[in-house]
This record gives C-alpha cells, structure tokens and sequence, in this order.
C-alpha cells in the first residue's frame, strides 16, 4: 500500500516543487506585464502624447472591473465550481487577452486607423459612472490610452483570478509538506518579476537607438504566452494526480452574500481590510510612478555612445547579478551549516553592491528601483519563520508602517536636496528603495496570517474576498490620484523627467501615517480581547503519539 502512495506526483519532491515553478512562473510573467510601461512613463507621454492623468487612469484601469463589476468575486466562484486546473488556465488565457489589446494600443498599427477615431469621439461620458466620478474614461484622454485601459482591465481580471489560484494550487500541492516555504518562494520568484521589468522594459523601449514603446508590451506579451503554456502543462499534472490519489479537487469556500452582514459588523475585519487598502495603496499606485520619480529627482547623465556602460549587453549582465544577489540570499536563509549560510549571505551583499554600482554607472533611473524587491527576497523566510517560532505581528504591523512613512517622506523632501549631487543622490535613493522593499516584506508575511485570529472561522473565505475587493479600491483609486495630483500641482510641465513629486509622495505617506494609527489600534485591541497577533504562529506542543 505504501509504495502505491509513493508513486503520485505529489509524493515526488522535484514533482511538486516542478508544479509549484509552473504556477510561481506563471506569477512572475503577469507581475512583469502588471507594470511593463511604468519605468518608461516618460516616453508614453513623448511618444504617445498621454501626460500624468491619462498615464494614471489607464494605470488604474487594471482593477477597475474587479471593483466596479465584481469580477473578483466571480473569479472566486468560478474557482469554487471549477477548480485549480481549469482556473489556473482561464487566468492566463484571459491575461493573454487583455496583453494583446495593450499591445495593440501602443503600437503604430493604431495610430490612423478608424478604431483611433472612434475612441477619440466616443467614450467621452459614460452615464452614472460620470456622476459618481469613477469613469475609466474622461473627454480628452488619448484613444491609445483608452484602448490600452479596455486591455489592462481584462488582463486584470485574468491576473487576480492567477493570484487566488495559485495559493489553492500551493496549498493543494504541499499540504503537510514545505507549504510555508513553497508559498515564500512563490512570492520571490513573484516579486523579482518587478526587478525584471524595470531592467527591460526600458531596455526594449530604446533597442536600437529606435524608441518604440511597442516593444516593450510585445515582450509582455511573449511573456504571457510563455504563462499560458506553463498553465497548461500544469493543468495536466494536476490532472494526473487527481487520477492517482482518486481525490476531488480541493475548492474554496464560496462567497456568501448572507455572510456580508455578518462580516461587516465585525470590528476586527474592518482593522485588517482598512490597513490593507492603506499600505497596499501605499506600495503598488507607486511602483507605477517611481522610475519617473526618480528621474525627476535624480541627476542622470546618459553614459557616453560606444562606452561599456551605453551599450546593450551591460542590462544583461546587470540582470544576471540581479538574480545571483536573489538566489544567493534567500538559499542563504535555509543553510543550517553556518560556514554555508554565511557565505551564501556575503555573496549576496557583494552581489548586491555589484549591481547598485552598475546602476548607478548606467545612470538608470530604471536599474537604480530594480533593486527594490531585492531585500525582501533575503528578508522574506526570516520574517516567516520568525512569526512562526516567535510571533510579534502586531508590532510587525507597525514597524512596517513607520518604515513606509519614512520612505515615502525621504523621497519626498531629502531626495530632492541631492539634485546635482550625482554620487550621494544615488546612495539616498538605493538606501530609501531598499528599506521600502524591507517593509514590504514585514506588512504582508504579519498582516495575512492575522486575518484568521480576527475574524470568525465560519466566514473566512468571504471575509478574504471582501478584503481583496476593498484593496482593490485603493489600487484603482490612488494611480488616478497620483496622476490627477501631478498633473494639478505641475501646471505648464511638459518635461516628463522635471515634475515636482512631493504633493504625491506627502498623500502616499499620509496613507502610511493611517495605516499606523490602525496598527497600534490593533496592537491595543489585541491586548484586550487576547486575539493572539504578537504569539507565535507555531506552538511548543508535545509530539503527537506515532
């Protein structure tokens, strides 16, 4: 009987965890497309004539129809019904969709054609949505911009239909195995998807010395074919384990709409989904804008034509030290022989350092906030297994904020203190990026596992889909905002690389100051009522008997 259970796929390690490459990677594709024009926002607006707010409404675009249609409670539905496989493959077949259309919308194939006039004369006033101000679409806004907007909403009901998919296909997977770990290594791979698009895009956008934004949406595209393939490979190996263990796949819990009066008098509900609107409104609306920011408060001088440093084989190499400072610090973390954790870790500082040197020498905005998700690749596992073995969520939480804050008002009234100053502008920005990145590993990895010590049992899973639809909010909200703001605080610019960013960053890091008040409300609530957030996730229990 034994060796029966050792012949699934789930019972072979290099199986499972070739499953759990299939999905991450599948992540890491719709993570890169999710931000492909946002290190080349400077371009749009030269190349394409959309200046902040149209770049933002399009930006903002992404989430619109999860918010606004409910898509994102169908998607859960439809998980529900149809389970990992088929959903994991409607996901990117659906990104796949709405990439083209972006695509589309950039390219020259557009401009002149009777669909550019079209969208130029019509979607000008939607009826109600106009009236409630919460339009994709406003009189004036570039007919590419509009088209790209219809493309990024359908590409992100596909990507947020990926994200619930993969943690159940995780969870289906490595149940009673390395899920913590699995789940981390998801989320890495994930978020180096970030670093990877701010190296090419822009690198795409100029091949040649011929700027084409085109190109690099093209590359997301390709991209996305690559997910759907992965997609479909691993619809069949999901598959072929359902075969052999003779087991139905594992569903979500529905959402319940008589569940939503229950959830919405819970006060403990209302502290989490408010601190995720407010940080991840604080993080992602500004990944969109902090190429341009940089750029805006950096001084960056373009290296000499024929040198090292201008030519195209340097993004290479930057990426491959790029991914040897990921893969160096986060293998460092599950060494238990110190020589090897140690020597892993210094590899990665210098790896690390290698790679800000280079950036700074290519004199990229782009490269110099590629290292963002750097940190929290190497910060990731400690931080999990520290709430796991010690605990301390709650002052996570706000530790967390405080970092946020002090970021986002560093970048707002010190960076520009360094204009003119080459060397020491780029060591405030690498410094501010890199502590960013550090918080955006301490707010999630404390935040969701505090979900379940808040809320009851019975309603979990509605009370996820409701936090993902409020945080969802904030992503269409503060992009449109960031853009408005800019756009109304810079009168005249047309300079895309001379706008003023502090009006923006002071609203961002406003966000943060909310999303402390709430944390150190929830650290007294906690001490209360007993929930739990600041003890260990895992308990010193006896073993079980065999």
């Amino acid at each position: 009987m034994s060796e029966t259970v050792q012949k699934t796929l789930r019972d072979s390690a290099a199986l499972r965890w070739t499953a759990l490459l299939l999905l991450a990677l599948a992540m890491f594709c719709s993570y890169i497309f999710m931000d492909i024009l946002s290190p080349i926002k400077d371009l749009m607006q030269e190349t394409r004539g959309w200046d902040s707010t149209a770049f933002g409404t399009m930006q903002g675009s992404e989430v619109f129809l999860n918010v606004f249609v409910f898509f994102l409670i169908f998607a859960g539905i439809i998980l529900d019904k149809m389970g990992v496989r088929f959903t994991a493959v409607l996901s990117a077949a659906v990104m796949l969709v709405g990439a083209c259309i972006k695509w589309f919308a950039v390219s020259e194939s557009f401009i002149g054609t009777g669909l550019e006039a079209w969208f130029t004369n019509h979607l000008n006033y939607i009826p109600l949505f106009d009236e409630l101000g919460v339009s994709p679409f406003y009189k004036g806004m570039p007919a590419s911009a509009k088209v790209a907007a219809c493309g990024f909403m359908i590409f992100g009901c596909g990507c947020e239909m990926a994200g619930i998919t993969v943690s159940r296909g995780i969870v289906k997977w490595f149940k009673g195995r390395e899920m913590a770990l699995a789940m981390g290594s998801e989320m890495a791979l994930a978020r180096l998807g970030v670093a990877t698009c701010m190296i090419f895009s822009p690198y795409f956008a100029k091949l040649g010395g011929n700027i084409d934004v085109s190109r690099s949406v093209a590359f997301g595209v390709v991209l996305m074919c690559i997910a759907l393939m992965m997609t479909i490979v691993y619809f069949f190996m999901d598959k072929k384990l359902d075969e052999q263990t003779g087991e139905a796949e594992e569903k979500d819990d529905p959402f319940r709409i008589k569940d939503i009066g229950t959830i919405l008098s819970d006060g403990g509900f209302w502290i989490v989904a408010l601190l995720c609107v407010l940080y991840y409104s604080a993080i992602f609306p500004f990944q969109k804008y902090a190429v341009n920011m940089l750029q805006c408060n950096l001084t960056l001088s373009e290296p000499a034509a024929g040198t090292f440093w201008a030519g195209s084989s340097v993004t290479i190499i930057q990426y491959v030290i790029m991914l040897v400072v990921a893969a160096t610090g986060f293998i460092s973390n599950f060494q238990k022989d110190k020589v090897k954790k140690y020597s892993f870790l210094c590899a990665s500082i210098i790896a690390l350092v290698v790679y800000c040197y280079m950036g700074y020498m290519r004199q990229s905005a782009e490269s110099i906030f590629a290292v963002f998700p750097l940190l929290a690749v190497l910060i990731t596992p400690i931080l999990g297994n520290y709430l796991d073995h010690k605990g301390k969520g709650a002052s996570m939480l706000v530790l967390g904020s405080i970092l946020l804050i002090a970021c986002h008002l560093t970048f707002a009234f010190v960076l520009p203190l360094f204009k003119g100053n080459a060397v020491g502008g780029a060591i405030i920005a690498y410094v501010t990026i890199l502590v960013l990145g550090s918080s955006f590993s301490l707010v999630p990895a404390s935040l969701w596992p505090s979900v379940p010590k808040l809320v009851d049992a019975k309603v979990i899973g509605s009370a996820y889909a409701l936090i993902f639809w409020i945080q969802n909010i904030g992503l269409w909200l503060f992009p449109l905002l960031i853009g408005k703001v800019l756009d109304k605080t810079n009168p005249g610019v047309t300079d895309p690389t001379q706008f003023n960013y502090t009006a923006p960053l002071v609203m961002l890091a406003c966000l943060g100051v909310a999303a402390l008040v709430l944390g150190l409300v929830l650290k007294v609530v906690d001490r209360k009522k007993h929930l739990g957030l600041e003890e260990p996730n895992i308990k010193n229990e006896a073993p079980a008997a065999e």
